[in-house]
C-alpha cells in the first residue's frame, strides 16, 4: 500500500457512508475484517456486524490526510463535522491494516471530540 492506494479506500469508505451504501462494506472490508470503533470497545466482526452498524442519516463534512503508511499497515487523520438537529465535531485517527487485495482486515478508530477529557479521571486509593 501507499499514501495514494490508502486514500483512495478512504474515499471509497467515505463516499460508501455519506451515502448509506451497506453494500459497500464487502468491498471495503475483509469477510471476517475486525472493526473496532473504539480501542477499548469489543470489535464489531465479519461483514454482517459492520453493515448493521453501518447506516448513517446524518449529514456531514470530513477531511482526511494520511499519517504513516508501512507496508500494509496505514495511519489516517480525520477531522469530521455532523451537521444534523445535534451538531458536533470530532477529530479522529483510524489504524487499518490491508489484506493483499487492498480491503481493510483490521479497522481501529481513536476518535477525541471537544470537551472529552484527555486523562482518565483520578480514583480514589
Amino acid at each position: 500500500m501507499n499514501r495514494e492506494d490508502v486514500m483512495a479506500w478512504v474515499a471509497r469508505y467515505e463516499q460508501a457512508w455519506r451515502e448509506n451504501d451497506v453494500a459497500a462494506v464487502r468491498t471495503l472490508f475483509t469477510k471476517d475484517a475486525r472493526y473496532a470503533r473504539s480501542p477499548y470497545d469489543d470489535a464489531l466482526s465479519g461483514h454482517a456486524e459492520i453493515e448493521d452498524f453501518w447506516p448513517e442519516d446524518t449529514e456531514f463534512t470530513v477531511s482526511s490526510e494520511p499519517v504513516a503508511v508501512e507496508g500494509d499497515i496505514a495511519v489516517v487523520r480525520l477531522e469530521v463535522h455532523y451537521l444534523g438537529p445535534h451538531p458536533h465535531e470530532y477529530r479522529d485517527l483510524w489504524l487499518l491494516r490491508f489484506a493483499e487485495d487492498g480491503r481493510v482486515a483490521d479497522f481501529e478508530e481513536w476518535a477525541h471530540w471537544p470537551g472529552l477529557h484527555y486523562t482518565a479521571p483520578q480514583t480514589p486509593a
